[in-house]
């Protein structure tokens, strides 16, 4: 399994990309850097998406990447929790201000919503996908992606503390968990619903409380503005738990 991160951050600027991640070229996850990042050619190999909550930075590029499609003749589902395809429904394809792809071209519409209970595993393009809830300030799930071979990898999307729940449904070699604010803006992240590394080395304790050991861990959803710091503070927790924890970066490839 390939994942390739196509944005690492929760706002763009000049060689910085929302948050979106890309599986073997055929997989995507969640939408703020898909159309920047890839080439039309490129996008219309994208066979499912999936979407783990309804905030701009994780969905933006719905509208742009069902354009692509549209003009290259190609098809793609998308996946996620009845949240998030009624915010697409009423706002970025409510047909006001992009058309509702849904229904484009009529014989074959170039996308398709369908919807996945957390909980339960399903089979999408060759993949076990299976969706956790996750603690965030709106309904929110986190994905893990399995492949054929038994290769696994679990990605929280935008989540606050509080995910022994979810560590007891998975089991993955490569954890891709948000770490958003600095440890100084511990209270903001509380209450926003996202995690600082103070925050993330809590989680990780749990996670190896309730699976007995700790993955390969790569952060992102990084704020710009503290990315040192936001470094500094994540090689600590890594020194302290004795484990790999890798700054995501637009471009990062990894293999598992």
């Amino acid at each position: 399994m390939n994942i390739r991160v196509l944005g690492a951050h929760n706002y763009e600027g000049q060689n910085l990309k929302m948050v979106s991640l890309l599986i073997d070229d055929v997989l995507a996850i969640d939408a703020g850097a898909l159309t920047y990042s890839l080439s039309p050619e490129a996008q219309r190999k994208i066979k499912a998406l999936l979407l783990t909550h309804y905030h701009y930075d994780h969905i933006r590029d719905v509208p742009a990447l069902a354009m692509c499609l549209l003009f290259g003749g190609a098809t793609t589902r998308i996946y996620s929790i009845p949240a998030v395809f009624d915010i697409l429904d009423r706002h970025l394809l409510s047909g006001e201000i992009y058309p509702d792809f849904r229904k484009e071209p009529e014989q074959n519409p170039t996308i398709s919503f369908n919807k996945i209970e957390p909980h339960k595993a399903e089979l999408i393009e060759g993949y076990s996908v299976l969706a956790v809830p996750v603690s965030h300030s709106i309904p929110a799930v986190g994905y893990q992606v399995t492949a054929a071979d038994g290769k696994t990898v679990f990605y929280t999307g935008d989540t606050g503390p509080g995910l022994a729940d979810c560590w007891r449904q998975i089991s993955p070699q490569l954890l891709i968990i948000e770490v958003t604010y600095t440890d100084e803006h511990i209270e903001r992240a509380y209450r926003a619903g996202h995690l600082t590394p103070a925050l993330l080395k809590r989680e990780l304790e749990s996670f190896k409380e309730v699976r007995g050991h700790l993955p390969q861990v790569v952060a992102i959803h990084i704020t710009p503005d503290f990315e040192e710091e936001i470094t500094a503070g994540v090689a600590v927790v890594a020194q302290e738990l004795d484990c790999s924890i890798t700054i995501a970066r637009e471009g990062m490839e990894i293999s598992i």
